[in-house]
Formats: structure tokens, C-alpha cells, sequence
């Protein structure tokens, strides 16, 4: 692959339960471990529909394609995990579907930190700080820029909150280990490494191009977005947020993008900074078993790219 392929590549990596997904340039690989050792692999061919292929071509609106479309192959590929988990268990097969039932309805805790729920989250997340912010400050002086910076704090405190108990489950903690493994692959890619646990290991697992970077910008760039509109009413402040949410998403992916093509320049690349903070949140240090998944499920794309 070229530079601007591998790019292309990596960008949709993300844990699912029990596994790892790639998104390729042609296709998506989703690589799971059973207990006997064995790797299976769920493979999905890309369908690149032209008007939607157009659309990511429009600066401000390819981000919000972008997240709609991750989200939809997140979720078929987060089902693929869950079924394998399940058969796994020796549930049987009448108990199957409501057991799933429940344990997506679980992993959906983590809505916030990736791109399967990432609309719903931020639809919330949007909601609440101003109803908080106005309860706690409304009446304590009348600059809406300071509400509006005191409101993105909130919306910081209690997004670092929810991850971090969030993190604390035994089954987040093993999605955020997978979510370290896919960063520490990509980095040994990209650093031209032979792809083996040993290599894989030597780094770290943060990375630039990642979901949570996307999501401290939305609050940054939704802070500096809101200043230039004026509200006279909690009601109309919320409903403000909320139509202004597709703009705050749009501007938020082409700052990502931006950042991330400075990440090599110094002074510039600490742009990136705060989405790396967060990281150290959504990542977990993975155990060499996991890696091996990770590693699977990239060569697997890789491979499968190179064919079709």
C-alpha cells in the first residue's frame, strides 16, 4: 500500500469485545479468538455507493458521512463478536438472540468513546452541561462566552467521569486493551516494523488518527462555535446547541484532519495533544495474546486489499 493508502487503511480500526476490526480500502476484517486458539475472521467487501462517495468529498459534511457510516459497519461487526463470545459460552441457540440483546445493550455504555454510538452520545452529551451549567452559574453574571467555556468544562468533567468508571468493568477494560493493541499495530506499520508481537509491543497505545481525539475536538470547537451565537433562554440555549451539533461535528473531523497532517511538525503537533490526553483514558495496555488478534486482523485486510 502507499502512505496515503495505509492512511486511508488505519483510520477505521476499532476494538469490538472480543476482537478487531480493520477498514481497508476495499474491505473491513474483523479478527476474534476462540478458546480453542483458533482466529476467525469476519470479512465484509466495501460498497462504495457514489452519492455517498461524493458527499465525503465536501469539507464539513465527509465528517458526519463518515461517523454515520463507521457507526453501521462498527455495529455489524460488534455483532459478529458477540456471536462468537456467545457460541463461546455453549449458549444454546433458542437463548442466543436475547442474550446478545443484552450484552450489546451493555457495551453500548461506551457509546461516547467510539463511533458505534458516537451521534446518540454527543446528542446527550450536548444536552446536559448547558441544563447544568445554567443551574449551577446562570444567575452569577451575564457573559455568554464564560458560560459558554464554563459549560465545555462541565462537558470535559463529566466526559473524563464517564470513562474513566466506565473503564473499570472487566468487559470495557478488555475493549480499551483491544483499542491499545489496534493503536500499537498501526504504530508498527507505519514505522515500517516487521508486524510481530515482539515489535508490536515496543510502543505505546496512543495515536493520532483516533475516535477519541475526535471527541475532546467536538467540545473545544463547540465552545468556540457557540460564542458566535447569542441565546436569551436555557430552552432556546439547548435547542441552539442542538442545530448547531451537525456544524460543531463538521468543523471538528477537518480540525482532526488538519492536526493529524501536522503531527510531524514541531510546536504544531501538540494540536493533537488533547485527543492523546484522552487516550490515556480509552486505551489499555493489551497482553501479547491480544496483540496477536490485532496483528491477524490487519494482515487479514491487508492481504484481502491487495486481492480484490
Amino acid at each position: 500500500m502507499s502512505d496515503k493508502q495505509c492512511q486511508t487503511a488505519i483510520y477505521g480500526g476499532q476494538a469490538v469485545i472480543e476482537g478487531v476490526m480493520f477498514a481497508g480500502q476495499k474491505v473491513h476484517v474483523t479478527a476474534v479468538r476462540r478458546k480453542d486458539n483458533t482466529i476467525h475472521y469476519l470479512e465484509v467487501p466495501k460498497k462504495d455507493i457514489p452519492w455517498v462517495q461524493s458527499l465525503k468529498r465536501i469539507p464539513l459534511v465527509r465528517g458526519i458521512v463518515g461517523i454515520v457510516e463507521a457507526s453501521a459497519k462498527g455495529a455489524q461487526h460488534l455483532n459478529f463478536s458477540a456471536e462468537v463470545f456467545a457460541e463461546e459460552e455453549g449458549e444454546p441457540k433458542e437463548e442466543q438472540k436475547e442474550t446478545l440483546a443484552g450484552r450489546l445493550s451493555m457495551i453500548l455504555g461506551v457509546a461516547v468513546v467510539g463511533v458505534l454510538s458516537f451521534l446518540f452520545g454527543k446528542f446527550v452529551f450536548t444536552l446536559i452541561p448547558p441544563v447544568i451549567e445554567d443551574l449551577l452559574f446562570g444567575r452569577m453574571f451575564q457573559n455568554q462566552i464564560g458560560h459558554n467555556l464554563i459549560e465545555g468544562l462541565i462537558k470535559i468533567i463529566l466526559l473524563v467521569g464517564y470513562i474513566y468508571f466506565i473503564s473499570l468493568t472487566p468487559m470495557i477494560k478488555r475493549l480499551f486493551q483491544y483499542h491499545g493493541a489496534e493503536h500499537k499495530v498501526i504504530s508498527a506499520y507505519e514505522a515500517g516494523l516487521e508486524l510481530t508481537v515482539a515489535n508490536v509491543q515496543k510502543f505505546n497505545t496512543l495515536h493520532y488518527r483516533c475516535g477519541s481525539s475526535f471527541i475532546v475536538f467536538t467540545v473545544l470547537i463547540g465552545v468556540v462555535i457557540y460564542s458566535f451565537f447569542q441565546y436569551d433562554s436555557l430552552i432556546e440555549r439547548v435547542l441552539l446547541r442542538l442545530l448547531l451539533l451537525p456544524l460543531v461535528i463538521g468543523v471538528s473531523y477537518e480540525v482532526l484532519r488538519f492536526t493529524n497532517s501536522l503531527r510531524d511538525v514541531p510546536v504544531l503537533r501538540y494540536l493533537g495533544y488533547p485527543g492523546l490526553w484522552l487516550q490515556l483514558l480509552t486505551t489499555k495496555e493489551p497482553d501479547d495474546a491480544q496483540v496477536e488478534v490485532s496483528i491477524a486482523s490487519f494482515n487479514r485486510m491487508r492481504e484481502l486489499d491487495r486481492q480484490m
